[in-house]
Parts: C-alpha cells; structure tokens; sequence
C-alpha cells in the first residue's frame, strides 16, 4: 500500500513538472498579447495553410498525436481542441482527427485512472452514480455510448468514472470514439467557420458580423438543439 501511494506521488510530480515546463516553453516564446492579437492569428493561419498544403499527412499525423496529449497527460478540455482542430483543417478532416485523438486520449486516461485511481474514484463517487452500475452490467456499451453521448459530467472525470464499472477498454474506445461525433462535428464546424471570417476579412470584425455568419450561427443553433436533447437524456439516463 505504501509503495502504490510513493508512485502515485511520483507520477503526479512527473506529471506537475511537465505541465510547468511546457508552459515555461510556450510562454517564453510568445506572450498572451501576442497569441490573442488578430494580426498573429491571421499571420499563422496563412503560414499554417502553406505548411499544411505542402505535407497535410504529417501534419495531421502531428496534431493528432497533440490532441491525444491534450487530454493525456494534459488534461485539457475537448472543445477548444476541437474549435482549433476545425479552424486547421475544416469540418471533415477536423473532425476525423479530433474524434480519433480524443478517443485515443480518453482511453489512455480511463487506463491510468483504472491503474492508480480506481479505489479513490469508487470512495468518492460510487454512491452517487451506484444506479449506473446495474445499467452497465445488462449492456456495457450501449450504456457508454449513452454515457458519452449525453455528457453533463467534466471531460476529465468523465474519462475515469467508468472505472467504477470495470468496464472493457474496447467498449470505452469504440463508445467514446461513436458517442463525441455529433458534438464533435459541430464545435469543429464552429472553427471552421472562424476560419473563413478571418480568410475573408484583413481586419478583426464587429462580433455581430461574426455571430450572424451562416458559418457560425447555424452549428451554434444545431449545437444548442444538442445541449437541450442531451439535458432531457441525462434525467432519464442518471435518474434513480
């Protein structure tokens, strides 16, 4: 017990001294002046398009490899990923990169959750979602596609509460990769969308112009229609 406890002390340290040492990195290249200017976004958008036209494999390959480090060991959120994944590569691409990353990532934190924190996770939160339990055991991943379809729970707690279940690594890939397309494809959509406003305008637009843009609005008001449907699912789904 006391040797489980000094590892996972180490592994949270490790884990700490990374998340500091990117953060040192990136912010001793740029500033947070600098990244929010409309004038850098634009400037790397162009650049980005070039270097994307001339090896889109590779670079898809490399953000692939960036989104599933966004959520392990990162522990970043799917939206923003997703936005940038969508402003990148547009709606398909991005959406099939974003999708595979975050399935990818999601898996390797429910395997580490599973690893180091199963017994911490059943303390705090079995009691209050104990009547999911009988659920998952008549049809494991039918209940994780709802699961991860529905949502209403933090990414990240929502990658390792299953380990409360014992539920199969495969059910959990193939129910997270199915379950986060449709959210998914709408916040990407949103990005890219952000893409074209800023492709057709040499200066930052009133954000009026950029709300009501058919590029936006329409996946924000099909996004909203999801947000309602998944609140009505998550009563019945979470409901005693």
């Amino acid at each position: 017990m006391e040797k489980a406890k000094k590892t996972k002390i180490i592994i949270g340290l490790c884990y700490l001294t990374l998340i500091t040492v990117f953060l040192l990195i990136f912010f001793s290249k740029f500033s947070i002046q600098e990244i929010t200017s409309y004038d850098f976004i634009k400037d790397n958008k162009i650049y980005f398009q070039k270097l994307k036209n001339s090896n889109l494999f590779l670079i898809s390959l490399i953000f692939l490899v960036f989104t599933i480090l966004w959520v392990f060991p990162f522990l970043g959120f799917g939206s923003p990923i997703a936005l940038l994944g969508g402003f990148l590569f547009g709606k398909w691409i991005g959406t099939a990169i974003v999708v595979i990353g975050l399935s990818v990532g999601a898996t390797f934190l429910y395997e580490f959750g599973n690893y180091f924190l199963k017994d911490l996770i059943r303390e705090k939160f079995l009691s209050k979602y104990e009547n999911l339990e009988n659920k998952f055991k008549k049809s494991e991943f039918y209940y994780l596609l709802i699961y991860r379809f529905i949502g209403g729970i933090p990414w990240q707690l929502s990658c390792i509460l299953p380990t409360i279940f014992n539920v199969k690594t495969r059910n959990f890939f193939f129910a997270s990769f199915i379950g986060i397309v449709p959210q998914s494809f709408l916040v990407v959509s949103i990005g890219s969308g952000l893409e074209k406003i800023i492709d057709q305008n040499s200066e930052l637009p009133k954000i009026t112009e950029i709300i009501f843009s058919p590029e936006i609005y329409i996946p924000i008001l099909a996004f909203l229609s999801l947000v309602l449907i998944t609140i009505f699912l998550r009563k019945l789904f979470y409901k005693n």
